[in-house]
């Protein structure tokens, strides 16, 4: 691999919604560069950045992947990114190791939800971007249209540099408006292509975007306004530089074309990439948690790991972006976040799933390394004694849940390990123990996350689960007062067991959990017992009168009681505060509460009526709407109950183009002609008994 200089590297991220082409795109450049001999292809599952069975099963991208090729003295650094909201959140990892983003748009569908959310995170990460339209070869496709939707959402900053020579079956080509060249190439997906003038019917229309082009490039740039009013046009080299500047400084982000599965346009992008994105070295510096981190060869070593691997074969693999300085493949680094020592195990650039030995790592480069033991993903890595810290990856909060029951024991003795090796790659699954429902919730970004999840664990570590939808946590509360009495009583020929308390209940504001107060006075009861009562209450109210559930939202006040100097014991009060605290529920109104969600919807407008009718049918409460483009927001309370099956609902509604985000709010009351629902099933599952057998 040669030696390239930090001012002759590019690190990109392709993406964008899913679906939209980013893999096909990353193949034809790889194909392009050379770097593959044929051009690889989805459908046919052997693409390098599509390695994963499950991605070459679905056809989609699950995970982040890293590749490289050579182009015009340049190393290209890309990271092909996943675009199904399920999977944004490595797409979201994978923006802090580039220095620009290549935004796919579907010359089809234009601007899509997964489009927008991209779009936030680089400016999030204040990252230059490129927009590529592709798809232009299909049925239905629309240059000017796809135009006119990205300019609804990103504004007339967003200019085009290339026209299409065709339109759908017929999309033979490019019109460059730099060089003022057209580039018509064979539909073969060999990329061999001609330069020629521009077409006679397109003359007009390309000056018209010339002109505009020159326009706005010159806006940004003193010098080349005054050129420009001067000659009235701008030379090819002109416009290259002031749109270099404009890119890096984020007030322009060029539109190219291109059909990525047919490799028409292709390279004209990688000359872009090349021409107009900046390099490492551009960016100057980092910001670091205790300041800035200057990119350069001459600091100390520091790097950032933005994503983890797990492999059953070959362990964990650590890609990393490295800022500043160099190292060596044998080093011995630091872990910033807890201070371990990590010596590396080899450094390699990745080609998919192919590791090719990397002689050395240095600043702007994208490199891995092996079976790092105390590293995870976000951590930085330094040089001894650097010091160096760079802000933690974010990762979104699951926004759905699952019960999984392993098939067998054995399942279930492996699966500790298993969800182990599954977490270090993928830091948003949670898979844990429920206190209150005793079951193991499996917790993701969506329906098709968690059943990959499940997949992956079959397949690669041998564990076979089910999938059940979770028991939702709901809660009990009180309404009213109660003032009770618990007396314990119990003589067996020896030594009996006595404790009396009486308690008062009255329940406390939404959120206020639990409260005991102690207001014995005289030694009705001695000191050394009120623990043992407020333990008896504590553990008595995780499974509440109503339906077995947690009681929530109450205050206790012990105010008398009585003992008996030789029967009275710890265990005797621990029971009659939990006989108080039964009784003390059943005359206070007890009641029935349901975890409430935040639930944000993403869908096209023509949508809005059906899924503002499904939020109401869920007994979902409407908080407000916004617009953008061409695309609505809903943001709605609904019962986490109701949106189990919400997710297969949306997408059978909006034809897989709609989205929702969910997090948890706060708990309400149930109305009351659902509670007997719940209670029943409390019945049947002998969480509770039914009130005949009570008395």
């Amino acid at each position: 691999m040669k030696d390239y200089a930090v001012d002759k590297i590019r690190n990109i991220a392709i993406i964008g919604h899913g679906s939209t082409g980013k893999t096909s795109l990353a193949s034809a450049f790889l194909f392009n560069g050379r770097a593959t001999s044929r051009l690889t292809k989805v459908e046919k599952g052997n693409t390098v950045t599509d390695y994963d069975p499950e991605e070459i099963e679905r056809n989609i991208s699950i995970n982040s992947a890293l590749c490289f090729l050579e182009w015009n003295d340049h190393k290209i650094n890309i990271v092909d990114c996943p675009g199904y909201m399920n999977f944004l959140w490595d797409t979201r990892a994978s923006l802090r190791a580039v220095d620009a983003g290549a935004i796919m748009v579907c010359g089809a569908t234009g601007v899509e939800v997964g489009t927008e959310k991209i779009w936030e995170m680089l400016e999030e990460f204040a990252l230059p971007r490129i927009i590529i339209i592709n798809k232009l070869d299909r049925e239905n496709s629309d240059y000017t249209r796809t135009v006119e939707s990205i300019h609804q959402f990103f504004g007339r900053q967003a200019i085009p540099v290339q026209l299409p020579i065709g339109k759908e079956e017929n999309f033979t080509g490019v019109v460059d408006l730099v060089t003022k060249k057209a580039y018509i190439f064979e539909r073969n997906e060999s990329g061999k292509f001609k330069e020629e003038e521009i077409p006679a019917e397109l003359k007009d229309e390309a000056n018209k975007k010339f002109e505009e082009l020159a326009e706005m490039v010159a806006e940004n740039d003193e010098q080349l306004m005054e050129k420009y009013f001067e000659k009235g046009e701008l030379s090819p080299e002109e416009l290259t530089e002031g749109l270099r500047k404009s890119i890096f400084n984020r007030q322009l982000y060029p539109i190219f074309i291109t059909s990525a599965i047919l490799n028409i346009g292709t390279q004209s992008i990688l000359d872009g990439v090349v021409n107009f994105l900046p390099s490492p070295q551009e960016r100057k510096e980092a910001e670091g948690k205790e300041g800035i981190v200057k990119l350069s060869l001459d600091e100390p070593f520091s790097a950032l790991v933005f994503k983890t691997i797990s492999d059953p074969y070959t362990g964990r693999i650590s890609l990393m972006r490295v800022f500043s300085g160099r190292v060596n493949p044998d080093a011995t680094v630091t872990n910033s976040r807890n201070g371990a020592s990590e010596k590396l195990a080899g450094l390699f650039f990745l080609q998919g799933k192919e590791q090719i030995p990397a002689g050395q790592a240095k600043a702007g480069d994208l490199v891995a390394t092996a079976k790092l033991k105390e590293t995870s993903t976000g951590d930085t890595l330094c040089a001894k004694g650097a010091s160096v810290e760079f802000p933690d990856i974010t990762f979104p909060e699951p926004s759905i849940s699952f019960a999984i029951e392993p098939k067998t024991r054995a399942d279930e003795d492996r699966i500790s390990q298993a969800v182990h090796r599954i977490t270090e790659e993928d830091p948003t699954v949670r898979i844990e123990r429920d206190p209150e429902t005793n079951e193991l919730i499996i917790s993701g970004n969506g329906q098709l996350h968690v059943e990959i999840i499940v997949d992956r664990l079959k397949k690669r570590y041998g564990v076979d689960v089910g999938l059940k939808p979770p028991k939702i946590p709901y809660k009990e509360t009180i309404k009213g007062k109660s003032d009770v009495q618990g007396k314990y009583k119990k003589q067996t020929g020896g030594r009996g067991q006595y404790g009396d308390v009486k308690i008062k209940m009255e329940p406390l504001p939404k959120g206020k959990d639990f409260e005991f107060v102690d207001k014995i006075f005289g030694g009705s009861v001695p000191r050394n017992y009120i623990p043992s009562i407020e333990k008896g209450i504590q553990e008595a109210r995780k499974k509440g009168v109503v339906a077995g559930h947690q009681t929530v939202d109450f205050r206790v006040t012990l105010y008398d009681g009585s003992y008996h100097d030789v029967d009275s014991s710890d265990i005797a009060f621990k029971i009659a505060a939990s006989m108080a605290f039964k009784k003390g529920m059943k005359e206070a109104r007890p009641t029935l509460l349901e975890p409430i969600m935040n639930v944000e919807v993403y869908s096209p407008e023509a949508n809005m009526g059906d899924i503002m009718g499904n939020l109401n049918g869920r007994r979902g409460k409407v908080q407000g709407m916004e617009q953008k483009g061409n695309l609505r927001i809903v943001k709605a309370q609904v019962p986490m109950a109701e949106m189990l099956d919400f997710e297969p609902t949306l997408t059978s509604i909006t034809g897989g183009r709609g989205s929702f985000i969910m997090e948890f709010s706060h708990y309400e009351e149930i109305p009351h002609q659902l509670q007997q629902k719940i209670i029943n099933e409390a019945i049947k599952e002998g969480r509770i008994k039914p009130e005949e057998e009570e008395k």
